[in-house]
Parts: C-alpha cells; sequence; structure tokens
C-alpha cells in the first residue's frame, strides 16, 4: 500500500533504547529545562534512527492558539529533546497564521512521496471552517511547509486523529464533525495511497457526541477511544471495540474508574509498543488547564485488554518505569504517610471520610494560616517525586456538563486548587502544587519533584495559594514519597 507499517517502526525503536521513570500529570521538562511543549499531539517514529517523535500544539501564556507545532524528540518516551516548531505560524496566511486554529497535530510518513506529512485540525478563530490542514517536510522533525487545508469528502471536520493500521500500513484519518444539529458525529475515513487526500468513509458514529478520537489495535480487536464534549473540562473516556474498522461496533463503555474523569484527561492518542517479552498499549492524554493552557500536563498511562472480555482499561500509575526495549510496565514503590497522622494549624483538621484512608481526610487547608504537615518523612538526599493525594469539590459536581454549568463559585467557575508545598520549614523555597476538580469521594494524586534531605527527618508542609479566586488548598488524604531515580 506505500506505507510505513506503525508496527515495525515502533520494534525499530525499541532496539535502541532504555526506560526512563514516566510521571503523569508532573511538569515535564525537556533536556534543555523548559517545560514540554507539545499538547494534543500524536508521537511518530523516525524510520531511520527508530527516535519518538513528539508532535503537538506549541501554547505560551498569552497565547492560547495559532502558536503552531513544536517538535520533541526521545530514546525513551520520557527524555526530551526539544528541536523548535515543525511547523510555525505565517502572518496573514488564511490558514496558519497566529489568529488560526491549528490544533491535535499528526505525523506520519509515506513511501508515495518521501516525505513527512503533517495533518491537522485547521480552522478559523470561530471555528467556522472546520476543516483539515496537510503540511509536508523532507525531514521528520521539519521544517513543514503548508500545502492545503481540505473539508473532508466536503464534510465538516473538528477534534482531529489519526490511525495507521498495522496489518496492511493503512493510514486512517479520525474526525468529529462538529458541535452543530447537522454533525456530532466520528468519521473513521481512509486516506488514499500517498496519505495526501481522503479516500472513503470506513465507518460513522451516528450522534454519539464524542470527540478526540483515537484508536487502539490489538492482534484480535480495534478499540476506538473518545471523550464527550465538556470543552476543557475533563469527562468519562468511552470505547467502542470491533473486530475490523467498518464494525460492527459494540455500545461504548468507559474505560477509567467511574467519576475520575479518566484521570482528569481527554484521549489525544495511542501508542503501540511490540516489545521483547510483551506488547504494552500507551494512552496518551491531554489534562487541560484552561485557566493557563501552557500549564497543561500529560497523562500518559498503560491501557491492559482483556480480548475474552472485550475490554480495554487504563491503569493509573504515580511513577512507573516503562522499558521499550522490552515492552515492560513497572510501576515503582513509594513510602506512604498518612493525612490522620499529620499535624494541622489554623482551622485546618482531619475529618471523618468514609473514602479516606482509615476513614480520615485533612480539610480546612488556607492560605499560611491553616495547613498540615507531614512529619518523619525518609529522604535521600536527591530529588524524589512526591504524589499528593487530594480531593477538590469546588465544580459542585457539575464539571461532566457542558459548559460547566450551573455556576455557582464565585461568578468563575474553577478548574483547580492551588496549594503551597514547603520542604523542611524552608518558606524561601515555596512549591507550587497543582490540584484539579474532582467528584464528591473521588480522590486523585498530582506529583511534584521536591528536595528532602538524607535521613527521617523531613517536613512537608501543605498550605493554599491563589487560583485567581482563593487561596484553599484541596482536601489532603496522604502523601507518597518515592526513591530517587538512579
Amino acid at each position: 500500500m506505500g506505507f510505513r507499517s506503525l508496527s515495525c517502526q515502533l520494534l525499530l525503536a525499541a532496539s535502541t533504547a532504555s526506560a526512563k521513570w514516566i510521571v503523569p500529570g508532573a511538569r515535564w521538562r525537556a533536556t534543555d529545562g523548559t517545560l514540554v511543549n507539545a499538547h494534543a499531539g500524536g508521537v511518530t517514529i523516525d524510520q531511520e534512527t527508530g527516535k519518538f517523535f513528539l508532535f503537538g500544539e506549541y501554547k505560551v501564556e498569552g497565547q492560547t492558539e495559532g502558536g503552531g507545532v513544536s517538535v520533541y524528540s526521545s530514546d525513551d518516551l520520557a527524555t526530551w529533546e526539544p528541536h523548535g516548531l515543525a511547523l510555525k505560524p505565517i502572518e496573514g496566511h488564511p490558514h496558519i497564521s497566529k489568529e488560526d486554529i491549528i490544533q491535535r497535530p499528526k505525523v506520519v510518513y509515506s513511501d508515495g512521496t518521501g516525505k513527512y506529512h503533517m495533518w491537522w485540525h485547521a480552522d478559523n478563530s470561530t471555528y467556522g471552517e472546520l476543516l483539515q490542514g496537510l503540511a509536508q517536510s523532507d525531514n521528520i522533525t521539519g521544517p513543514y511547509a503548508f500545502v492545503d487545508a481540505i473539508a473532508p469528502l466536503g464534510n465538516w471536520s473538528q477534534d482531529f486523529g489519526l490511525f495507521v493500521d498495522q496489518k496492511d500500513g493503512r493510514a486512517y484519518s479520525l474526525y468529529s464533525n462538529g458541535d452543530r444539529k447537522e454533525g456530532r458525529d466520528i468519521y473513521i475515513t481512509s486516506f488514499n495511497e500517498n496519505i495526501t487526500s481522503l479516500d472513503e468513509v470506513v465507518h460513522r458514529f451516528d450522534k454519539f457526541d464524542l470527540e478526540a478520537p483515537t484508536i487502539v489495535q490489538t492482534d484480535k480487536s480495534y478499540f476506538a477511544l473518545m471523550s464527550h464534549k465538556t470543552g476543557y473540562r475533563p469527562n468519562n473516556v468511552v470505547a467502542f471495540r470491533a473486530d475490523s474498522l467498518s464494525g460492527p461496533w459494540s455500545q461504548p463503555f468507559i474505560i477509567a474508574p467511574l467519576n475520575t474523569r479518566t484521570f482528569n484527561s481527554q484521549s489525544g492518542f495511542n501508542l503501540r509498543i511490540n516489545g521483547t517479552k510483551k506488547t504494552t498499549y500507551l494512552y496518551l492524554g491531554d489534562q487541560w488547564d484552561s485557566n493557563s493552557l501552557w500549564e497543561s500536563r500529560y497523562i500518559w498511562l498503560p491501557l491492559e485488554v482483556d480480548e475474552e472480555k472485550k475490554s480495554i482499561e487504563l491503569k493509573w500509575h504515580d511513577v512507573y518505569d516503562l522499558d521499550v526495549k522490552s515492552g515492560e510496565v513497572t510501576p515503582i514503590d513509594g513510602t506512604t504517610y498518612l493525612g490522620k497522622d499529620a499535624t494541622t494549624t489554623g482551622n485546618a483538621f482531619k475529618q471523618e471520610a468514609t473514602f479516606g484512608s482509615d476513614g480520615v481526610i485533612v480539610t480546612g487547608i488556607y492560605g499560611n494560616v491553616s495547613k498540615v504537615t507531614f512529619s518523619g518523612i525518609e529522604g535521600t538526599g536527591q530529588p524524589q517525586w512526591v504524589s499528593f493525594y487530594y480531593q477538590n469539590t469546588d465544580d459542585m459536581g457539575f464539571g461532566d456538563q457542558p459548559g460547566g454549568s450551573p455556576d455557582r463559585i464565585n461568578g468563575t467557575w474553577q478548574l483547580r486548587r492551588i496549594s503551597s508545598v514547603i520542604v523542611n520549614n524552608k518558606t524561601e523555597e515555596v512549591e507550587s502544587l497543582y490540584q484539579r476538580d474532582t467528584h464528591k469521594g473521588i480522590i486523585l494524586s498530582t506529583p511534584l519533584m521536591l528536595n528532602l534531605e538524607k535521613g527521617n527527618h523531613n517536613t512537608i508542609t501543605i498550605g493554599g495559594l491563589s487560583n485567581g479566586k482563593d487561596v484553599k488548598g484541596a482536601d489532603i488524604d496522604r502523601i507518597v514519597v518515592y526513591p530517587a531515580e538512579e
């Protein structure tokens, strides 16, 4: 068919890489120390070097759209080297100016043209065009030159995904056709042989009103993952299963524990790693922060497939080691410190909670006056990941509804609280802990890299910082301290 097989590319990458720890929801730093800035993108494997290349939306403070497409490379899916912008905005361009929408980019190699092809959701600032953009480059890192922006087979196209079938190498475009009453469908449409235009509709998911489509392919099944339409607010991602892309497809089912809102993430891309010991499927999701999109995080987690039950399930790990050569995922063990054993100051207090560890959660954390302190923490003298398990119900339970309404929080619905974290009373070194909203009774975690002294005399104190509306910290259930990475 003239396409490169994605699975073969993954095997090539696996032969040259070693694993590092992956920490979902953390601030991921590139090799130059800057935040990895590649949102709602996808991973492509270079046919010559076997490296993983991450393409995504580039977002900076003060500009949420039109920043172009950034690119990073990695041997292990954890250590990322920046290569700048693969697709740069052009002043006055009708489709890739700084005023335009350049969302959900995906890159695939075409044997027919001998070039790398970048496809994305191309639109104007009012989402009035609903097109798919195409750019090409001789090099995987770019620069990519704009080719065209098209309406796929005359249809609308909003959230965009791209899938390459490992069986025959054929590429497919995945897209929703917008929010208008005439739309609300998801399409699987084949590309032509050269991946320069769309060929035919293979299947339409009719009137499910979903978005952010991506496909996981196993040896026996296809699983189509999609999110509900709640804007930047996370929701319960669902999956459909089929024996072939043309269907018939199953009824949708939720892939993560109910009411975790897919661990506060939205589906974006999936990666299959054909390891020497295990085939691993990775969910590459986005944890959007609508208050500051440039602070949005990445939720990359393994998916467990049960072919007998015809199901797929997302598994949470605070910290895990992915060996891209063997395909093995190894969760890292940490030491747990419970909120019931911590000390409180001011109006912070321990409250009965049936869902909390030992039936207790610490609440009332507020600014610099009402805090909770964990003591006797064992440290290594080197930077360590610490996960903070919390509950934050600021959204009043309406986070799954479009617009997050009804709105009852000071006139503005808030996605997060921000806590202060201080180690060993060093008040001159305050870390910011972003704690996304949760359903009532649902405990999630957020990681921070902290410097703990060697020995068991360390303290960690949690207070509140301003999120633009208040200085409340989220309720704290426990913290888990992980060893330093060797």
